[in-house]
């Protein structure tokens, strides 16, 4: 018997409960989640749910099974380590790495690496796929992500996340030229009805607030830094697409246009991230030096003008 606890992100809000522990834990069928849910061995917020029942944002599903998912091992993959005590651990995450495993893709993660350098030193509160996980970049958007050691610094740091009290900025080379200096884009998002795979602007969603601040003006790119007031999935590239300038390089979001260098994915970055140390309980800020893929970007653009 092996129990998994999974925490519900707003990419699956209003799904299937049986349907989103299959996407989720792909390795097991529907079929086969759904009896366990008839026997009782699956719970929501510690009760029992039937298969139909609709997950929400922040919902904790226990799943006790006797097939197992195999373990994460630990992984000698260096880390940028930016910050670290015995509470928190912020990493300079790269370009092209997946924050956790994911059914078919258990290795070579950040997760994997995180194991291996802090061993038993981690949150387990996101369960055995997600230990120290308590919020997450995309796999090509570079930058700070806090890691979380224990459960007391867990729960502390996402009851901000909750909140929106964590501060983050993003630095953003996006299509096209703004002409105000500054904007906010306040549009509710939800995942696409069209393409699984992708979150949208609908008024069916949840509220999601961008606040953007342009940095410089070149040619056929504007370089901007983004505040983030929500958390949504994709938030700056859904709302940075929705207002006409999807980010460069963006291919699930983007418009095609062809960038001066190589950018492997979109050209975002996590520069900064602020919130309130959950032991000292002062406010701490780390930031994340641009990578060089970005700096060769703007270099290459400063040329063209």
């Amino acid at each position: 018997m092996k129990e998994y606890i999974l925490t519900v992100d707003d990419i699956y809000e209003n799904d299937r409960v049986d349907r989103y522990v299959c996407s989720v834990l792909a390795d097991f069928s529907r079929s086969y989640i759904q009896k366990i849910i008839e026997n009782g061995d699956l719970t929501v917020n510690g009760k029992n749910v039937r298969s139909s029942y609709k997950v929400r944002v922040g919902d904790v599903i226990n799943v006790t099974a006797t097939e197992q998912i195999p373990d994460i091992v630990a992984q000698d993959i260096p880390l940028d380590i930016l910050y670290e005590d015995d509470d928190v651990l912020i990493v300079n995450k790269p370009k092209g790495m997946v924050v956790h495993p994911a059914p078919g893709h258990y290795t070579d993660t950040l997760v994997n690496a995180v194991i291996f350098h802090c061993r038993d030193s981690l949150s387990g509160i996101n369960g055995v796929m997600r230990p120290g996980i308590v919020h997450r970049i995309d796999k090509d958007t570079t930058g700070s992500l806090v890691i979380c050691k224990n459960d007391t610094a867990h729960e502390f740091i996402a009851k901000q996340l909750a909140e929106h009290s964590i501060k983050r900025e993003y630095i953003a080379l996006v299509t096209g030229v703004i002409d105000e200096d500054e904007g906010t884009v306040d549009r509710p998002i939800r995942r696409s009805a069209s393409d699984r795979r992708k979150m949208a602007v609908d008024e069916g969603g949840k509220r999601a607030v961008t606040h953007y601040e342009v940095l410089k003006r070149f040619d056929k790119f504007t370089l901007i830094k983004c505040r983030l007031e929500t958390g949504r999935t994709h938030q700056i590239r859904v709302h940075m697409s929705y207002i006409k300038h999807p980010v460069a390089g963006d291919t699930l979001y983007g418009n095609g246009m062809k960038t001066p260098v190589e950018t492997c994915g979109q050209a975002l970055h996590a520069q900064m991230i602020g919130f309130i140390h959950p032991r000292t309980n002062e406010y701490i800020e780390v930031f994340a030096p641009l990578p060089e893929y970005f700096e060769k970007f703007i270099s290459a653009c400063e040329k063209d003008r």
